[in-house]
């Protein structure tokens, strides 16, 4: 018989992990979802928002940049590019405290903690002294 293999726990959490980076950054960039996996690159703030994205699913939840690259249909090359454009980015205080953020909120969502709203405002309030 011809049965396909199931999708293993650890492919499926990190599936959800892709999708929840790119929803995430797509409100927060007030771009669709579908707009960041389209096989183009688009228009610049639709691009910077992909590359966010595939940044903070490679950050906050430990995926490679291979299965990054898969879920978002790129390579693992531009995986990295965007990466290292990001991390650029982080030099600029605004930039890092709204990745910083979300980062923080991903990576407690991951884990299912129910202080994601305190961790959160913690990490505004250290932002802000």
């Amino acid at each position: 018989m011809n049965n396909p293999e199931p999708c293993s726990g650890r492919m499926l959490a990190e599936s959800a992990s892709l999708r929840l980076a790119e929803q995430v950054m797509a409100a927060s960039a007030g771009i669709a979802a579908s707009r960041l996996r389209a096989a183009r690159r688009g228009c610049l703030p639709v691009a910077r928002a992909r590359q966010r994205a595939m940044y903070l699913a490679h950050v906050a939840f430990g995926l490679s940049l291979t299965r990054v690259g898969l879920g978002f249909g790129r390579d693992r090359t531009t995986v990295r590019h965007a990466c290292a454009r990001v991390e650029d980015m982080r030099d600029d205080p605004r930039e890092d405290f709204g990745l910083g953020v979300l980062e923080t909120a991903l990576v407690a969502a991951r884990r299912g903690h129910r202080r994601a709203v305190s961790e959160i405002a913690i990490a505004a309030g250290e932002a802000n002294r």
